[in-house]
């Protein structure tokens, strides 16, 4: 039976296994002419349920990489979007880069 070089519930894992911005991506701000944006990229790993995109009315299926955005302090209103359909929409709006 070959050697485990570290011990079955090593601390390592568990503090990986429950690292929030790991699974669920690191968050960023983003300044546009329609308001402030809070944006975070979800990775295929922490995408678990389906969601219903704003941008092309298609089903984001669970396990998809995509994007979930919402105007700073409107949390509740969060959505969740194909990250191409979000880059997309970004388009029709100007970005202030004076941050």
């Amino acid at each position: 039976m070959p050697r485990r070089n570290r011990p079955k519930n090593s601390k390592k894992e568990s503090a990986d296994e429950f690292n929030v911005d790991r699974l669920l991506g690191i968050q960023r701000s983003e300044i546009w002419s329609d308001g402030d944006w809070i944006v975070r990229r979800v990775t295929g790993s922490a995408a678990t349920k389906p969601y219903r995109c704003p941008g092309c009315d298609q089903e984001i299926n669970p396990g998809t990489p995509h994007t979930v955005a919402y105007l700073l302090g409107e949390l509740e209103e969060r959505r969740h979007w194909h990250t191409a359909c979000w880059t997309r929409d970004r388009k029709k709006h100007k970005r202030d880069l004076d941050d």
